[in-house]
């Protein structure tokens, strides 16, 4: 047997590598001698099992099977099934560690392989400098910025990748969320191509599947929240870099994806310190957060604040924040164990549904007083328990309706409590890159202080969308829900 060992160090950080090499079906992007690959054997590029049918740039053809693959040590191996060159019972396997300033990266490149004899000396120069050396360059070449390397042509179309979506072909119900093999294209001016690696599931999702917000139009893809790593950059786009890890909680709608080519604006790089699960779980639901807290309503110390669903995703939010601003809150949910979450993410009484009435409730925990804020998602069937739990001046903030629309009001109802009332679109506080930054520049502090903190009550893979939507919609959920492409249903 031959063994070959090269390493190098790339004077990039250890996420942007390792965001390059772990798409093992994505050499023909950046290695010199690897002119097209095809994946077989699997739907993902990561998929361990998968094989890659690629030709060299001399016309000779490889099927390479990957063995395994592991984020957590950035590191995969590999194994030649057949080939054109005679690398008899090769398997490599690649390793990459940061280095101690953690801005640049240490990669170990080695494999073991039995050549025909005679010919060892000239097949481990071969691997050596035909493929580890030149591998290297080429990488170095790309994190800089200046590879002449194209975009990928794995899929039919020039240019174009092969992903899986949930495509929605008509508004409906859960059940129209079906998974299909897309074309993912290369990015045009001002966009990007991502690997997403972890979806987030929102209420607005629902809103977009069944037809109540126009932000879908089928046939396509639902989904405004992911994280996940770049993959390419179209001509204009300067604040992101191939293998970044991003995350985006935006329009257009078609995060429920394993790849995706989309505007770059609003799309950011994730902190070292917010991992992709935590970023897709929590990003819309705590910006939606802040700018409740913040703008829509700048909650005072000492004010009381009412917030239903206080043990899901948004609402669990809220009550940590909000408590740690100082105010009183009042969770409104419907089971003791929802009820227990709500204390333990900082409410101070929780109301359950039972003989006596929100209302009645509320006002008796505030000795008349009324609730200065409420924070209602529910909608059509808490929207008139709001209006009589207000205090005098307060503030109704109408942010979700999980149980329907709220329906006409005559605006003279208000005046029985001089009350206030908001219904914010997120779009209209996240639409502009200067407003994404002053708002995760608050969320990530926050983050990072502990003052919030993202509890992933439920992982479920990217064909299960289905699923994720009808526990969603039925309330029976907590935390947030986040889907993860290439796991099994």
């Amino acid at each position: 047997m031959v063994e070959v060992r090269r390493s190098t160090v790339i004077d990039a950080p250890i996420e942007e590598v390792w965001g390059i090499l772990r798409d093992f079906n994505g050499h023909d992007r950046w290695h010199p001698a690897v002119a097209q690959s095809r994946l077989t054997g699997a739907r993902f590029t990561d998929q361990v099992g998968s094989v890659r049918d690629f030709r060299l740039t001399g016309g000779e053809r490889v099927r390479e099977q990957l063995l395994s693959l592991s984020d957590k040590s950035c590191s995969f191996s590999y194994a030649i099934v057949e080939s054109d060159v005679p690398l008899n019972d090769y398997v490599a396997h690649v390793a990459l560690k940061p280095v101690t300033d953690g801005r640049r990266t240490f990669w170990d490149w080695r494999s073991k392989f039995r050549p025909p004899k005679g010919r060892e000396q000239e097949l481990a120069q071969l691997v050596a400098e035909g493929v580890y050396d030149a591998g290297f360059s080429a990488i170095r070449a790309l994190v800089a910025g200046t590879s002449n390397r194209s975009a990928p042509s794995t899929g039919s179309a020039a240019g174009s990748i092969e992903g899986q979506a949930i495509i929605v072909q008509r508004h409906g119900g859960p059940e129209e969320l079906v998974m299909e093999t897309v074309q993912v294209p290369p990015p045009g001016s001002g966009e990007i191509r991502l690997r997403h690696t972890a979806i987030g599931v929102n209420f607005i999702d629902v809103y977009c599947r069944t037809g109540y917000f126009d932000l879908l139009k089928p046939p396509s893809v639902p989904g405004m929240e992911a994280a996940g790593v770049v993959l390419d950059v179209g001509p204009g786009v300067t604040h992101l870099r191939v293998g970044d890890r991003v995350g985006y909680a935006c329009p257009p709608v078609g995060a429920y994806a394993s790849h995706r080519t989309m505007p770059a604006d609003l799309v950011f790089q994730l902190p070292e310190d917010v991992s992709d699960e935590t970023a897709a779980a929590g990003l819309l639901k705590a910006m939606t957060a802040e700018f409740l807290l913040h703008k829509v309503h700048p909650l005072q110390a000492g004010e009381t604040v009412l917030v239903y669903a206080p043990a899901g995703g948004v609402g669990r939010m809220l009550c940590q924040w909000a408590s740690h601003l100082g105010a009183r809150v009042i969770g409104a949910t419907s089971s003791p164990e929802k009820a227990a979450a709500a204390r333990a993410a900082g409410a101070e009484a929780v109301i359950l549904p039972g003989e006596i009435s929100l209302e009645s409730q509320v006002m008796e925990l505030t000795a008349g007083h009324g609730a200065d804020v409420i924070l209602d998602a529910v909608g059509r069937d808490s929207f008139a328990h709001s209006l009589r739990a207000l205090a005098i001046q307060g503030h109704l903030v109408s942010y979700g309706q999980a149980s329907g629309p709220v329906g006409t009001w005559d605006i003279g109802a208000l005046s029985s409590r001089s009350a206030t009332i908001s219904r914010p679109n997120f779009g209209h506080y996240t639409d502009t890159p200067g407003k994404v930054r002053e708002i995760t520049s608050r969320v990530f502090d926050a983050l990072r202080a502990g003052v919030i903190s993202v509890e992933i009550g439920q992982r479920v893979a990217l064909a299960d969308a289905a699923k994720a939507h009808r526990d969603l919609e039925g309330r029976s959920t907590t935390g947030s829900t986040i889907l993860i492409p290439g796991e099994s249903s």
